[in-house]
């Protein structure tokens, strides 16, 4: 395949080894300071949890792009890739570049795997896709290996390769279930995809700092704090990335339309049972009705792209507009003044011109200036992540105290087995909070053309 390169690069490198000036963490079960989300190691988890949910997002769009034969597939490919290079970097940054030559090989390869069996089922060739599934397995055993002794042997290969299994099985099964044509089992996958790849960052961070405890800080990637940042991270940047593929299938009509919206309603859905869950029934109906306000303005956008009337995306623009400056002014109050109302609303008209750039460069068939904004899109918003999270975790500490684990976790699956949870209260707030910075969720019905 012929990737493409350099679409967008990433301010990784060394950065991730750079202690926080004033922090200290918990040690030995005392705690020292107060929580926050901003310590190295967090920063490595959030880093890690962005770039392999990318690769989830975007492995399995160019997947389905390469099944379509589709204009764009080149540039969704060459976003896969570039993803490929900053996770190397990353693990360049703590295990030296001989360690991130190794993986940058492997995790190329195994893309290739996923793409020899995309080619297989477009030539109907059931002995090829085999030979690329067992080729997958392969390298789940080798990569398991790697893992196991770069980690030495704080995450543990048997385990891994069982994790590595699930993410194989989500990928594959999104995409036979979209050339199936049962869109809605091939989304599901999706978000599963991406989900399953920020437990594996939550594992994987683990390990490292404790494996390299001064390198960062002697801080831990898993706290109470931290998970919240990692958190919102998650939804914040799945919602961007489902966003953008939902606004394309739009203006294309495309036959998976109505399952990609329908993953975008989840998402929705989910956040509006968290509120009813807290504050009732009214409360969760009330952020509906203000998610909705937005929503609207997205959608008005991308049917006036498709009907090339000026006048109406121009009004589209102005409604976001007036929006952003309401629900920002709306965050400063419920805060506290800990979110500034102009910080709120430079951060949302950020988000607002990525999408809406990655829209008009896909709807005119730029697509490398189309792909440079999707990630720079879904990178965006763990930027967002980090300071809402920062700022309700200064709002409620006593709710965020945590002492150091007792047992590492012996997998990139998950966290660590003893913790205390943040309160799920703090978890709306900050899922509250999503709004101020989010993307768009179309309607479920065809766009008209």
């Amino acid at each position: 395949m012929n990737w493409k390169k350099g679409i967008v690069a990433l301010p990784l490198s060394v950065s991730l080894l750079l202690p926080t000036a004033g922090i200290v963490s918990a040690q030995n079960g005392e705690t020292h300071s107060a929580p926050t989300v901003e310590t190295p190691a967090a920063d490595l988890r959030a880093t890690l949890g962005h770039l392999l949910s990318e690769h989830a997002y975007f492995a399995i769009e160019t997947m389905r792009k390469g099944a379509e034969g589709a204009a764009d597939f080149e540039e969704s490919a060459g976003a896969l890739s570039d993803n490929t290079e900053d996770l190397a970097k990353a693990i360049s940054s703590v295990y030296g570049e001989e360690a991130g030559k190794q993986f940058h090989d492997m995790w190329s390869n195994h893309i290739g795997f996923f793409v020899d069996y995309v080619k297989a089922t477009g030539n109907k060739d059931e002995d090829a896709k085999q030979k690329a599934l067992d080729s997958l397995a392969n390298y789940k055993n080798e990569f398991s290996q790697f893992l196991e002794t770069a980690t030495g042997e704080r995450l543990e290969a048997d385990a891994l390769a069982e994790g590595l299994q699930m993410h194989v099985n989500q990928l594959i099964g999104a995409f036979d279930s979209y050339v199936a044509g049962n869109y809605e089992k091939a989304y599901e996958y999706e978000r599963e995809a991406i989900n399953h790849m920020h437990m594996v960052a939550k594992g994987l961070s683990s390990a490292i700092t404790d494996q390299f405890p001064d390198k960062f800080n002697n801080t831990m990637a898993v706290t109470p704090a931290s998970d919240l940042r990692a958190k919102l991270g998650h939804l914040l940047a799945e919602h961007a990335g489902l966003a953008m593929m939902a606004m394309q299938n739009g203006i294309d009509g495309s036959k998976d339309f109505e399952a990609s919206a329908q993953a975008l309603s989840e998402n929705t859905d989910d956040l509006a049972a968290a509120i009813s869950s807290v504050y009732g029934e009214d409360a969760g109906m009330k952020f509906k009705e203000m998610w909705s306000g937005h929503i609207g303005y997205f959608v008005d956008y991308v049917k006036a792209t498709a009907a090339n009337d000026e006048a109406k995306k121009e009004e589209a623009l102005k409604n976001l507009e007036q929006y952003r400056e309401d629900f920002s002014n709306f965050l400063e109050t419920a805060t506290d003044e800990r979110l500034k109302a102009d910080m709120l609303s430079q951060g949302l008209q950020d988000h607002v011109e990525q999408l809406i750039g990655a829209f008009n460069s896909y709807a005119g068939e730029n697509y490398a200036t189309a792909y440079d904004n999707v990630r720079e899109a879904y990178a965006h918003m763990f930027t967002p992540a980090k300071a809402l999270s920062g700022a309700f975790v200064n709002q409620f500490p006593e709710k965020f105290e945590s002492s150091m684990p007792s047992d590492m976790p012996k997998t990139g699956m998950g966290g660590t087995a003893q913790q205390q949870e943040f309160p799920f209260e703090l978890l709306l707030a900050g899922l509250l909070a999503i709004a101020a910075a989010t993307g768009v969720v179309l309607r479920r019905k065809q766009i008209e053309r």
